[in-house]
């Protein structure tokens, strides 16, 4: 179904230096990598994906990620297809440049992965997404977001923290048989953030 007029949102991107901290990646599966210099006055529009994206998301998850933790084709398109799956993409002059796909059971939701270009990171953009995924989950009735992502991805758990984030547990060797992870949960609404609906929703 294509994306309703309540499903796009246009950020004039000029992050706040909140932002900048903890968006050095954005990924529950990366490395932290250092920032390209990026277009700040580029507007970037986060939307439903489609179906015709699909290469070029596979491909920034590629580039996010090494192999065996990156998705294969296969992998990541089990998970757009699920019923359950949102996928919201941030398109800067018609390239993607980040997504966050999540999955739902209300009052439970997953966050996939979150992945943004290197060229990218450092800006907020993957804040952008978050929020944006976050206030669409809970105005479906989506209570308790769970995540994972790698013990030594220091940023990334930073990041999550930032964002309300706490761990939860640790995952034994969760990554390629090796690396462990841990379990990081938010209970949406505790500090005012996606209790409200997505933009342009009405209720």
């Amino acid at each position: 179904m294509p994306p309703l007029s309540s499903d796009i949102l246009t950020i004039p991107f000029r992050p706040s230096p909140s932002w900048a901290t903890f968006d050095a990646n954005l990924s529950t599966r990366c490395s932290p990598q250092r920032a390209s210099a990026y277009n700040r006055g580029m507007p970037v529009t986060v939307r439903n994906y489609e179906p015709r994206e699909f290469a070029a998301l596979h491909k920034l998850d590629l580039a996010c990620f090494p192999p065996g933790i990156s998705y294969s084709k296969m992998m990541l398109r089990y998970f757009l297809q699920l019923p359950s799956a949102e996928c919201l993409v941030a398109v800067e002059d018609s390239r993607i440049a980040g997504f966050i796909l999540t999955k739902e059971n209300p009052p439970l939701g997953h966050i996939v992965t979150l992945d943004v270009a290197e060229s990218h990171r450092r800006q907020g953009l993957g804040s952008a997404l978050l929020t944006e995924s976050e206030r669409k989950l809970a105005f479906r009735g989506v209570r308790t977001i769970l995540l994972e992502t790698a013990i030594d991805n220091a940023a990334a758990i930073a990041f999550w923290q930032r964002h309300g984030y706490r761990i939860e547990a640790t995952l034994q060797r969760y990554y390629l048989g090796q690396l462990d992870a841990y379990e990081m949960r938010k209970i949406l609404g505790l500090r005012g953030a996606a209790s409200s609906p997505p933009t342009g929703a009405t209720t």
